[in-house]
């Protein structure tokens, strides 16, 4: 955190010194909510949760070196009292925000937003000293958390933006004013916030909206929502994309074994990338980057060194790996979407592979009353790629597997009640040299990953 006293911490954020002798200590480290990463100089966030209340670990984490607790009832160690903890760390990471030199991008989109991120954060990082979301610490918790990771030397911070409704957007961009706004794509996801793909349109926008004049709106010419939002924004606009024409573009696309090269173009210049991601929505994650690196000045030749060595930072997302088995897992079982099941499976047939094509896949949560018709469209779309069998998961996935059948392709097609059911078939029907993916919405796939991972063997780079 940008340096500075408890007294400062405590007229910042509307508190209460636990003693007025505490007023000159100095914080200089970050903040943190989670016990176990206090060091020195650090401020302790003591939230209260529905199994652990961290104002139990006052003493342990003054004993680590924290300067104070932030708490909202008594601890018996140095603290800051305040009335709402989260409403604190916010007030506290606006200051924070505004106090630092660093260039703030921000990205959102309907998916892709983590996987962007970090791509962004690695060519920031090959620029000068950069903060960036940790995984997808990406809402009203998260996202200050993160901002308060700035230091005074910090250079570039790049913040996953999120959203599920109206709003929200505007109130993380309002603790931390982007300098550059990045808008991936518009689809389905979160009906039950947005309740429309029109609606999930117009919250995205208010990312290019919080731009001043003098920012950069980096859009993606090939969805014509977010093209769209150039009449939203008073900043420059710099669009990308390799369908439309677009100033970041790719050409000659080809694809190597599911793992995409392109020539970038630029207005500064051209460069070959030969992406170590798989999957070909990762062209278009790429080319959103390349974006803000042309924005930041960063060279082109540059930039698709970065873009070409870059590896996968965050977990469950398009994890590639050979288990000791030696079957292929395809661990993308973070989250999912329609966009975003369409593009694993599509993966799943573009990936080299000795033996069958399997995939086991989850609940897309949050469709509401397009779940039925969209996970239809994922069973069709696995028949037609050829994916040999398909293995439905738990509740609300039937209509998968009913798709398959109508489609009356090779394909096969199981459902499962839930991921205990579908471990006991992948253990009788994976076989060494079959690809298997996984994927679904959070939690409901996990257990099948982590079992086919067991002992990983090795990555797949």
């Amino acid at each position: 955190m940008i340096p500075m006293t408890l007294a400062e911490v405590a007229s910042i954020v509307n508190g209460e010194l636990s003693d007025s002798s505490l007023a000159d200590r100095m914080v200089t480290g970050n903040v943190e909510f989670d016990s176990r990463k206090v060091g020195p100089g650090d401020l302790f966030l003591a939230l209260e949760g529905s199994r652990v209340d961290g104002h139990e670990f006052a003493e342990d984490v003054a004993a680590s070196g924290a300067v104070a607790t932030i708490a909202t009832k008594d601890v018996p160690t140095a603290a800051v009292y305040v009335g709402d903890a989260i409403a604190a760390l916010t007030k506290l990471a606006s200051v924070v925000a505004r106090r630092s030199e660093a260039v703030i991008i921000g990205v959102t989109g309907s998916n892709g937003k983590t996987s962007t991120k970090d791509l962004m954060a690695a060519l920031c990082e090959s620029h000068g000293p950069t903060v960036s979301t940790r995984e997808n610490f990406n809402n009203e918790l998260g996202h200050p958390y993160t901002v308060c990771q700035v230091q005074p030397e910090t250079r570039y911070l790049v913040l996953e933006v999120s959203a599920r409704g109206l709003g929200h957007i505007t109130h993380l961009t309002d603790i931390a004013p982007p300098d550059i706004g990045v808008v991936l794509n518009v689809g389905i996801s979160h009906l039950d916030g947005f309740g429309s793909i029109e609606t999930t349109a117009k919250a995205k926008g208010e990312l290019p909206e919080s731009l001043g004049s003098d920012g950069t709106a980096v859009l993606n010419a090939d969805d014509e929502r977010v093209a769209a939002m150039r009449a939203r924004t008073s900043a420059t606009v710099l669009t990308y994309g390799y369908r439309q024409p677009a100033a970041v573009s790719a050409t000659a696309l080809e694809s190597r074994d599911g793992r995409y090269a392109f020539t970038l173009t630029t207005p500064s210049g051209q460069a070959h990338v030969a992406l170590q991601l798989w999957g070909e929505h990762h062209v278009s994650n790429a080319l959103a980057a390349a974006g803000v690196a042309h924005t930041l000045g960063i060279p082109v030749s540059q930039t698709a060194d970065v873009l070409s060595s870059a590896g996968r930072r965050s977990q469950r997302r398009m994890d590639v790996f050979t288990n000791a088995d030696n079957v292929t897992v395809i661990d993308d079982s973070y989250n999912a979407n329609p966009a975003s099941m369409a593009g694993a499976l599509r993966s799943l047939a573009a990936i080299p592979t000795s033996g069958r094509r399997i995939a086991a896949l989850g609940l897309m949560a949050d469709l509401e009353e397009l779940s039925h018709s969209e996970h239809s469209s994922v069973g069709t779309l696995a028949a037609q790629l050829g994916i040999d069998e398909v293995i439905a998961v738990g509740e609300g996935t039937e209509p998968i597997v009913a798709a398959i059948r109508d489609v009356a392709t090779s394909t096969h097609g199981t459902h499962t009640g839930d991921q205990t059911t579908a471990i006991e078939l992948i253990r009788d029907r994976v076989r060494p040299g079959d690809t298997v993916l996984v994927k679904g919405s959070r939690y409901r796939t996990w257990d099948i990953a982590d079992h086919l991972r067991g002992a990983q063997e090795d990555q797949i780079q």
